[in-house]
């Protein structure tokens, strides 16, 4: 019978009935996109992450939900490099861009324009997954830090030349100690470019002559300000340091990348001036009163001496009886040392003797009699339980021959049994499984058969 298609829309059957319009999938999925696209051309939508993947192009794809329902989210290359923070499953965001269908799957999605956190912001993120990964590598393993020098023969300093920080630092370190020269090495603190810039003045200043501390300063100011501090390229900057460093960034309740990674962490550069020089006038008192106990303790040290010396020469006597006493000792060394010698020599030769034997009684030729004969068992031995074991062998492979021919499929197919399978190529277990017109295949013992369903019953 010749298939009848329906009416168009807006046109009528044959009793007169409006008929609804047939959409195609492509017609109907068209309109939903332009109805859905227009009216969510804007949207903000809370939710917990979820399914991160991120693509060789760049690209970010995640899933939003909440404890009603989910929905697919993409954030585009040149978006996602904006990314503060790195997207993570579990993390609570707001994210703001338009709806939009996808045709080919019928799927609904947003595509971002932009990823805010929910409660911390992204900076502090970002802050805390840098510091753990870097944490999880050993960049900040205490055993790693160094100590800062007694008295260091230069300090490079890393800073903006026109901030309060480097006015601040060098007015205590020359009240401190004078003679402490300091290499100032310019670097932006803030803004764009600035991280790379505190990097490589890290590395010029390890490389200038004499510099035994590496210090990187800068004053008080919001996160934002101090996120030069923040970046990886610094925090490994200071780690690759060769001298040992100070970080003096911010405010003492400031706390920055730099201050994990380097080796000393000052809250002020004033604080960092104090740790680096000592007060020299404390110094030089120190060093008079090391100098007058140390010229105490040589001439008590002298006055020992001296005594002793005095001492010895008064328990020396007549030499002719200290000649005698060592004539006496002498002999007896040469006696003992006659005995070490003739004893080994004695016990050697007994030892030799007794081994002369052993070498006799085990002459080659008896050896390898024995061991002619010993070989010849043991291949008696071994061709015996080759033998043995072959015909256990072979006895158990027949065993389980005649198992696996009697539980063979095609044993039960061969006294009459068929296996028939869907069209899906699944085996049918039960009538309900096909549907009448199904096409079906019959495995015989002996070849196949197509079959088509006619009728079934349950």
């Amino acid at each position: 019978m010749p298939e009848r298609l329906p009416p168009a829309a807006g046109q009528t059957d044959l009793f007169g009935k409006r008929q609804p319009r047939v959409y195609t999938v492509g017609e109907l999925t068209r309109e939903l996109k332009a109805a859905i696209e227009g009216r969510f051309g804007g949207v903000l939508v809370q939710g917990e992450v979820s399914n991160v993947r991120q693509q060789a192009s760049g690209h970010l794809y995640f899933t939003l939900k909440d404890v009603d329902a989910c929905i697919d989210a993409v954030l585009f290359r040149t978006e996602a490099r904006r990314l503060r923070f790195a997207l993570r499953a579990g993390l609570s965001v707001l994210a703001r861009g338009r709806i939009s269908v996808f045709e080919p799957q019928g799927r609904y999605q947003i595509v971002c324009d932009s990823v805010e956190p929910l409660g911390a912001g992204a900076l502090q993120i970002a802050f805390e997954q840098l510091k753990a990964r870097l944490a999880a590598e050993g960049l900040f393993d205490p055993a790693g830090k160094r100590r800062l020098p007694f008295l260091p023969r230069r300090v490079a300093l890393v800073t903006s030349p026109s901030g309060a920080a480097v006015h601040d630092f060098l007015r205590v370190l020359h009240r401190r100690f004078p003679n402490i020269p300091v290499l100032i090495v310019p670097a932006r603190v803030q803004g764009d470019g600035a991280a790379g810039e505190i990097a490589r003045g890290i590395a010029r200043a390890a490389a200038a002559p004499d510099v035994e501390v590496v210090v990187v300063a800068r004053g008080g100011g919001s996160l934002e300000d101090l996120w030069a501090f923040n970046e990886e390229v610094v925090a490994r900057a200071l780690a690759r340091c060769p001298v040992p460093t100070v970080s003096a960034v911010g405010h003492e309740t400031d706390f920055t990348i730099a201050d994990f990674a380097a080796d000393a962490r000052a809250p002020t550069p004033t604080a960092a001036a104090e740790m680096i020089a000592r007060v020299k006038e404390e110094l030089l008192a120190d060093l008079v009163a090391r100098r007058n106990r140390l010229r105490r303790a040589f001439r008590a040290l002298a006055d020992a001496r001296k005594a002793a010396l005095e001492a010895r020469r008064a328990r020396i006597a007549d030499p002719r009886r200290l000649i005698g006493e060592r004539t006496l000792r002498l002999d007896r060394l040469q006696a003992r040392l006659s005995e070490a010698i003739w004893k080994p020599i004695g016990e050697r030769g007994r030892a030799l003797a007794a081994l002369s034997g052993r070498l006799e009684r085990a002459h080659p030729r008896a050896q390898l009699l024995r061991l002619g004969k010993l070989v010849g068992q043991l291949d008696e031995r071994l061709v015996a339980g080759v033998r043995r074991a072959l015909a256990e062998r072979r006895q158990r492979f027949e065993a389980l021959a005649a198992k696996l021919d009697a539980l063979s499929p095609l044993k039960v197919l061969g006294r009459g049994y068929a296996v028939v399978f869907g069209k899906d190529g699944h085996v049918l277990r039960s009538a309900a499984q096909a549907g009448a017109g199904d096409a079906l295949r019959v495995r015989l013992a002996e070849g196949e058969l197509e079959a088509i369903v006619s009728r079934k019953e349950s």
